[in-house]
């Protein structure tokens, strides 16, 4: 009783917990909801009521999506959605920062190196999304655009 008891007091403490459980047992309907969820108001944030960005927040959600179950696809899903997220909110507002559109790039590539890893039915939906990225990036000056036609001719092979 009680390894059983210690999961039960850890599902109960924390929401993250639950959402780790649930993606490790697949539990639910929908198990990138939560990270998605995330990723959208870290990076995404409503404007009208002061809330924050917090790169480092949704880069957790992906991590924690990670280590609960790591599942290529999934996690190539969610790194998409974190670019798409982030330029998104910048074309959307005008958010000009160079550190944002660091993580940006960043993340861009790291979700290049994951889906070119999957099966062409998997990959081809989700570089077409990360092409999107790109063309919107263009609209931000600093270079976001022209380093990402860099990495996407480097990575998309297909």
């Amino acid at each position: 009783m009680g390894l059983i008891g210690l999961v039960q007091d850890l599902y109960t403490l924390h929401k993250d917990n639950q959402t780790f459980l649930h993606t490790r047992f697949g539990l639910g309907e929908d198990a990138l909801k939560p990270y998605k969820e995330t990723l959208d108001r870290w990076l995404w944030p409503h404007v009208l009521r002061n809330q924050d960005i917090s790169v480092a927040k949704a880069k957790q959600a992906i991590s924690s999506y990670r280590k609960a179950v790591g599942e290529p696809a999934g996690l190539a899903e969610l790194m998409v959605s974190f670019c798409e997220n982030a330029a998104g909110f910048s074309d959307n507002v005008g958010y000009q920062d160079e550190s944002y559109f660091d993580a940006l790039i960043n993340m861009f590539e790291q979700a290049l190196k994951v889906t070119c890893q999957l099966p062409a039915a998997d990959r081809d939906a989700l570089i077409a999304r990360l092409d999107r990225v790109r063309t919107i990036s263009h609209n931000f000056g600093y270079g976001v655009g022209d380093e990402m036609d860099d990495l996407l001719a480097k990575y998309d092979r297909t």
